[in-house]
């Protein structure tokens, strides 16, 4: 049985939406438990798919160009469609910035546009397939989805602080891009601790997405591996941060 008490599980919560460290004053704050969501199966190990998400998002983050190149070639190559390989993309500026998201992307249209010259037919994959919902509706939406990556309905003394940056979690990260069915949540959360990993100073939140890829499906070997194909491909502080984080998770969940 957990002994996680209640001001931790706040604590976590609140570092996983708004992207802040943890201090002292969270164990003041109400959090009211909530059952996990519901984990697919999950094998222990990454596709090749998979392992490209967290590499494509890491050089990103990085704007490491030349590898970032290489990256979206070999996730291509691995079954990632365009669509995805932009949803990942897309998503990324909310956590490492427009102009990053802008830059990858006009490095993805380079790479399908030589992979076309070259015969390749790339799958385009597909758009969302449901309208996404607006004003009081995408609030509720982007709430539940909030609650569920979060383990808890996120309740602390930053957002008593500043409501209105829980409400742009709500409504726009949580509801407008986690809405949007095009790529899974195990993938959004691959491509969220890639990036995070190649940031330095933002260990909080990288431990905060550790333990929202365990509660949406990834297992602790997926991660593992995740931080083996960075060390692998040369980022070493990358892939330390990883696994550090996930031992912070890891023990966290027992």
């Amino acid at each position: 049985m957990s002994t996680t008490t209640p001001a931790r599980r706040g604590a976590t919560a609140l570092a996983l939406a708004l992207g802040v460290a943890v201090t002292g004053c969270a164990a003041q704050n109400t959090v009211e438990p909530q059952p996990m969501a519901h984990a697919q199966a999950a094998s222990e190990t990454l596709s090749a798919r998979q392992q490209a998400i967290p590499l494509i998002a890491s050089f990103m983050a990085a704007s490491d160009m030349p590898r970032l190149h290489t990256a979206l070639n070999q996730g291509l190559d691995a079954g990632l469609t365009i669509s995805e390989a932009k949803e990942v993309l897309v998503q990324l500026y909310a956590y490492v910035g427009f102009p990053k998201s802008l830059n990858a992307l006009g490095e993805l249209l380079k790479v399908v546009e030589a992979r076309r010259q070259r015969g390749i037919q790339d799958a385009p994959g597909r758009e969302p397939s449901r309208a996404i919902p607006t004003g009081g509706d995408l609030a509720a939406v982007g709430k539940a989805n909030q609650t569920k990556i979060s383990g808890a309905p996120v309740k602390n003394a930053v957002t008593d602080f500043a409501p209105v940056i829980n409400q742009f979690l709500q409504a726009h990260l949580f509801g407008d891009i986690f809405e949007r069915d095009n790529l899974d949540w195990p993938s959004r959360e691959l491509a969220t601790v890639g990036a995070l990993a190649a940031t330095p100073g933002v260990e909080a939140q990288l431990r905060s997405h550790m333990r929202a890829s365990l509660r949406v499906g990834l297992t602790a070997a997926q991660l593992r591996q995740l931080a083996q194909v960075l060390a692998e491909r040369g980022d070493a502080d990358a892939a330390q941060r990883a696994r550090e984080a996930l031992a912070a998770a890891s023990e966290d969940r027992r």
